[in-house]
């Protein structure tokens, strides 16, 4: 049976198809029911479905009857009995910008039919606690059951209110940490942390739910109806007005469970504790830290305040983002061949190294053809997967508290954008564009590349036979037609420095 391994993000979803978390779905979706999700929340037979759930294969593969799926160490997880194949447009309704099922393959083929698991995963952190839907059922034995998705730690507020929800709808609590997109582990902790704040009975299951702009409070109320919650809690009514367009109203009429928003509450200062709004005078109402002073208090390394989070949860958050001189971090270069990309990479290499206190890797985009990218061509296809390649092991040093330094020409936007998700699943990225004329990268042409090019004795060649796409989300931009090496090695080590990253000398 022909083998595939599906992307990150489709195997969660296929962890889900399979455990009965995604009911009433037993399979991936054809080119109809994915259609008419994305465009109205429901599958083509009118049950409400908030997102398309599809599974993207290469064109070698759209004549088989049955695919054998594997995990990323190649053992089988489940049979694909293939209904349809079928070919996605560009760029499909379903799949909005920064979903991470847009770039999950380099192909737009997709295989639809039903899933039949062939075992249970083995190994991976808090594996105990990922019960399936079934089991969770069979406990809660249909209480009444109030659940929140979350994947952020739970703060005060936010035990204040559950514990009040949970005492008038006389409910037991089901905390569903929603993993899969980096920094699970201190996620679950910080969860399980607060669990004794909770009511004892309170259970706690980590979900391997990966993030649908605009749909996902719809999705993760569905996952939660599945687990056997009859309430859902929303943090606030804008969540709930303002979470999507209008395929998402459709679907959250249409949910199979009753969505609960608490009434607002604040940090009363008179006596040092939270509760409703509604109860504490205007000038003694303390508003918890934005998500913006929260993550600036991380990066400068300075202390989370106690009667906003319990200790435990501040440890976690310490853990995960830690402050950023000592964060890891992917300076990644892009620009024609000849920009002076690599010049400027070693450059700031060497810079790093001589100021101490970092953990510098080059991973310069020649040198990584000769050994990680050997045999790969120069077709598209062949560039993003050395693009990717490059990614991830920038994504493991980054993970590591490493610096990564890049510098491969990356002609594709979106390409580039899969590197930036990688990373940030780990750590910090910086995107610099060595944005040099192509005109100045022809007349150094110091191995004659763009002169063989030019004869046709090169094809695909970025800037001549092939597009090179000018970023639009670069942090720096440099043109070394008239900026020195060293001018331009001190223009990003600036940057570094304001943004926290490198000590000032």
């Amino acid at each position: 049976m022909p083998s595939l391994t599906p992307g990150p993000a489709e195997l969660a979803d296929l962890e889900l198809l399979l455990n009965g978390a995604f009911h009433p779905l037993t399979g991936f979706l054809g080119a109809v029911d994915a259609a008419t999700v994305a465009a109205a929340g429901r599958l083509s037979d009118g049950t409400p479905w908030p997102v398309p759930v599809t599974l993207a294969i290469p064109e070698d593969l759209t004549k088989e009857e049955r695919l054998l799926l594997a995990d990323p160490e190649g053992a089988p997880v489940a049979v694909l009995h293939v209904t349809e194949t079928w070919k996605d447009a560009a760029s499909p309704p379903g799949f909005p910008e920064g979903d991470p099922l847009r770039t999950s393959a380099t192909t737009s083929w997709r295989a639809a039919g039903p899933v039949e698991a062939l075992g249970a995963s083995e190994h991976g952190p808090f594996r105990r606690l990922r019960r399936s839907p079934r089991e969770v059922r069979a406990e809660l034995a249909g209480a009444t059951t109030l659940a929140i998705a979350t994947r952020t730690p739970l703060h005060r507020r936010h035990l204040g209110q559950l514990r009040q929800l949970a005492e008038k709808l006389d409910a037991r609590l089901l905390l569903l940490p929603l993993i899969g997109e980096g920094h699970d582990d201190a996620l679950v902790r910080a969860v399980l942390a607060v669990r004794r704040e909770l009511p004892a009975d309170s259970l706690v299951v980590p979900v391997p739910l990966i993030e649908r702009p605009g749909r996902d409070l719809a999705l993760a109320a569905h996952v939660a109806a599945a687990y056997g919650a009859t309430h859902f809690f929303t943090a606030d009514s804008e969540e709930t007005a303002h979470a999507g367009g209008a395929a998402l109203v459709v679907a959250i009429g249409d949910l199979p469970i009753e969505l609960v928003t608490p009434e607002p509450w604040a940090y009363d200062e008179s006596v040092e504790v939270w509760r409703p709004l509604s109860k504490i005078e205007a000038d003694h109402a303390r508003p918890e830290p934005t998500e913006a002073e929260l993550a600036a208090l991380l990066d400068r390394g300075e202390k989370i305040p106690e009667w906003f989070t319990p200790p435990a949860v501040a440890e976690e958050l310490r853990r995960a983002h830690p402050p950023r001189h000592g964060r890891g971090i992917t300076v990644f270069f892009t620009g024609l061949s000849g920009s002076g990309k690599s010049t400027i990479a070693r450059g700031l290499a060497d810079a790093l190294v001589e100021r101490g206190g970092r953990t510098v890797t080059l991973l310069d985009g020649d040198v990584v053809r000769r050994l990680l990218s050997a045999g790969l061509t120069f077709s598209k296809d062949d560039r993003d997967l050395n693009i990717r390649r490059i990614g991830y092991v920038a994504a493991e040093i980054t993970r590591h508290g490493g610096v990564a330094i890049c510098a491969p020409i990356a002609p594709y936007a979106a390409t580039r954008a899969e590197v930036r998700r990688m990373v940030n699943a780990t750590g910090d990225f910086v995107l610099v564009h060595v944005a040099t004329p192509l005109e100045e990268c022809e007349r150094r042409d110091r191995k004659g590349l763009y002169a063989k090019a030019r004869a046709g004795l090169i094809p695909e060649f970025t800037g001549i036979s092939d597009p090179y796409e000018v970023p639009d989300d670069a942090e720096l931009t440099l043109d070394t037609t008239e900026l020195t090496a060293e001018a331009a090695v001190e223009r990003v080590l600036d940057l570094l420095v304001a943004g926290g990253w490198v000590r000032s000398e």
